[in-house]
């Protein structure tokens, strides 16, 4: 099923929720919808669902006019993040549930949904779960059963809204993997919600990134997190070092910092902003810099260094402690940036970002 969102606004009361969504999802395609709590990623999932309806806009799948339709026509399966199992069935009755309560003419038979359900019992890897109620299961147990309710009714699309948000970090990791086979073995258009972008990234074919209620940017992991496209998402993917910087002859120029491995940008002359993640710099030694190391603590895997400049501006930085060069507190070092973004000084003020500009390229050795 395609999915075609155009225009798409939602407030509520003066906040303004949605504002003028465009996204288009292919047949078959796993999409993540990540941003931050309130930036509409869970509105946009109900108005799809039929959950919620919009201010205006129009949302087409297959080109049919959903919002003309109510959510009961939609053929949707949802899952959500507090599994809403009903604990007086068993699991097996849970997954029968969307098929036994359709009307009776569209009601498949005893055998068909016998069948149906022993086959998703086998793609979830839980047949000897069939017989249990869900108090008798772990939260991940419990999750794969709500998916597979949800999948039971054959869905046109299948929405997810931040579907592993109650469990702990190894057990999503393992349902992240489990999750990512069962839709290529269902090709379902399948739309999630997430604040986390390890998961977004590791599942989705594609990454929507929202922010205050618009699309900041759309792409795959690699491109958003080498590539972001405003400064609202460079500071949501950890690019949490903003320097102030000018720019020479599409060159990026500042005092203590070597900007060599940069590619030059297609930019005015002028004063911009740097965007740097604190992996994403090297230091070198460099007795005329401004920047004096103050600070510097182990986990074991990653020195966390601070430097400091004279009027008390602070910069974290990440070093790799068995790759990386000793550093000494109170000496001086240059900056190094390997890979980074850069904006225009006054487009990098403005909350929403302007418009993408050229990327700062990955240092290759």
């Amino acid at each position: 099923m395609t999915i075609a969102i155009s225009s798409l606004t939602k407030s509520f009361g003066p906040t303004h929720v949605l504002r003028g969504i465009d996204l288009g999802i292919e047949a078959g395609e796993l999409v993540a919808l990540l941003g931050p709590s309130g930036s509409g990623k869970t509105t946009l999932l109900k108005i799809i669902a039929g959950l919620d309806w919009p201010d205006a806009g129009a949302l087409a799948v297959d080109g049919q006019d959903w919002l003309a339709l109510p959510a009961q026509k939609r053929r949707i399966g949802f899952v959500f993040q507090s599994y809403a199992l009903f604990p007086h069935m068993t699991v097996r009755d849970n997954i029968a549930f969307g098929l036994t309560v359709r009307p009776r003419a569209e009601r498949p038979g005893k055998s068909v949904i016998a069948a149906r359900v022993d086959q998703l019992l086998g793609l979830l890897q839980i047949p000897h779960l069939a017989d249990r109620f869900p108090t008798q299961l772990s939260g991940g147990q419990r999750q794969r059963v709500a998916l597979g309710r949800a999948l039971a009714i054959e869905p046109s699309v299948l929405l997810l809204d931040e579907p592993f948000g109650a469990l702990d970090a190894a057990i999503r990791r393992d349902l992240r993997r489990w999750l990512r086979e069962v839709h290529e073995a269902t090709k379902s258009t399948t739309i999630f919600v997430t604040h986390d972008q390890e998961e977004a990234f590791e599942m989705a074919d594609r990454v929507v990134v929202m922010g205050e209620g618009r699309i900041e940017q759309i792409g795959t992991a690699d491109q958003i997190h080498d590539h972001p496209a405003s400064p609202f998402v460079a500071r949501f993917m950890g690019a949490v070092v903003e320097l102030p910087v000018a720019l020479r002859a599409g060159r990026v120029e500042a005092a203590g910092l070597d900007a060599s491995a940069l590619e030059r940008r297609a930019m005015a002359d002028g004063p911009a902003r740097l965007f740097l993640r604190p992996d994403a710099i090297a230091l070198e030694p460099d007795a005329a810099s401004p920047w004096v190391l103050s600070h510097k603590a182990s986990n074991g895997a990653v020195i966390r260094a601070t430097l400091r400049r004279e009027d008390g501006t602070e910069l974290p930085v990440d070093l790799l402690r068995h790759s990386a060069p000793e550093v000494t507190l109170g000496a001086a070092y240059r900056l190094r940036p390997l890979t980074g973004a850069v904006f225009s000084a006054e487009g990098a003020a403005q909350s929403g970002g302007p418009s993408p500009l050229p990327l700062l390229k990955e240092h290759r050795k």
